[in-house]
């Protein structure tokens, strides 16, 4: 393979925090094995060695959770000593996703000299983000997140922000962007409804999703216009797709393929959202990320996704969409519309000739 990029997890499901939504606590209540230990380093030593030895070009090592940064310091001083001896010259690039709340000095001085890109996880301004995001004793999470930021400006070292869109702010979207477009690159997401119920309390309905992207998406325009971008993930790919270019977000693809998550024990995954015993396509202790590609169970992945509803196929926004991240499309196998095609319905009709008009700008690659 070409280049090969892994979604680590080396402190599996663990946190500090106890966000109300988080997709990943409801994966591991569904799995055999429920909390994995934290990654050793043994594992991590066949993860780095496999990867090298797989891939033809470029490794990219993207660490998640849970909170990665609960696995330590040490252990990701140990990742880049390998990352030197198993490289043999090829490229290579880490990113970390994190809640911010264990960043201090330390970390800003690793993750600055090992040229590590930060995804922070911050929900918009302090009432937005405490209402979900709280840590184990209650307490809002807030001001260790924007401390987190400015720690990462102050060390100049890349970062984006994640937003998750809850009840909490969708319903302020103009608030919420006004907050976060200081940082640059935003990606906004819905959170995910559990996967053995329906819509949870805390999720947007569909008509609350629709106003929040037409409302960010005027103000990105309005920016974009004025000479002043801010990056917003899913307007960005839109772009992308009118002016020819593949998305880079996989969820916009219309089919699924391999990405491979890695829990702490090294099984392997074809995909973050589908962490479940079902879909384990291998371990990195055992067999080489090749092989797992090629396996029938990632076979079988990729092709349960492959499903179109009828209304798609009539749809004329469809080959923007594309039926939106399988998640969205289904919690379980028996693929449907996208739980916010409403949503992106009303968006398009909206804003689809405003789009079109934005592709003829240079909008900056993320």
């Amino acid at each position: 393979m070409k280049n090969l990029t892994l979604l680590i997890k080396p402190a599996s499901g663990s946190c500090q925090y106890d966000c109300e939504y988080c997709f990943y606590k409801d994966e591991l209540n569904l799995r055999c094995e429920q909390k994995p230990a934290l990654m050793g380093e043994d594992t991590l030593e066949n993860l780095v060695r496999r990867a090298f030895a797989d891939a033809d070009n470029q490794v990219n090592l993207a660490f998640q959770g849970g909170e990665p940064t609960l696995r330590g310091i040490a252990f990701f001083e140990k990742l880049c000593a390998l990352q030197k001896r198993y490289s043999r010259g090829k490229p290579y690039s880490n990113s970390l996703q994190t809640n911010g709340g264990l960043l201090d000095e330390n970390w800003a001085e690793l993750l600055k000299r090992e040229h590590f890109l930060v995804g922070l996880s911050l929900d918009g301004d302090e009432e937005a983000h405490d209402l979900f995001r709280k840590d184990n004793q209650n307490n809002g999470t807030w001001r260790k997140t924007v401390a987190a930021a400015e720690l990462l400006k102050a060390f100049d070292i890349p970062f984006n922000i994640l937003t998750v869109i809850s009840k909490a702010n969708v319903n302020r979207g103009r608030e919420i962007y006004e907050f976060l477009k200081q940082y640059r690159f935003l990606q906004f997401i819905p959170c995910l409804d559990p996967m053995t119920q329906g819509a949870a309390s805390y999720a947007p309905d569909p008509a609350e999703y629709a106003r929040f992207l037409i409302e960010t998406f005027e103000l990105y325009e309005r920016d974009l216009m004025n000479g002043n971008y801010v990056s917003v993930r899913l307007f960005d790919n839109y772009i992308r797709i009118l002016a020819g270019a593949r998305p880079e977000s996989c969820a916009m693809n219309g089919i699924c393929s391999v990405s491979f998550t890695v829990e702490s024990d090294g099984s392997v995954y074809p995909c973050d959202f589908y962490c479940l015993d079902k879909w384990k396509i291998g371990n990195v202790n055992a067999q080489g990320f090749t092989a797992m590609e090629r396996s029938e169970t990632a076979r079988r992945f990729i092709n349960s996704s492959v499903k179109i509803e009828p209304r798609c196929r009539t749809c004329k926004y469809y080959y923007l969409c594309r039926g939106g991240c399988r998640r969205e499309r289904s919690a379980n196998d028996a693929l449907s519309l996208n739980r916010y095609c409403d949503s992106y319905l009303e968006f398009f009709n909206a804003c689809h000739d405003r789009l079109l008009k934005l592709k003829r700008l240079a909008v900056p690659g993320r």
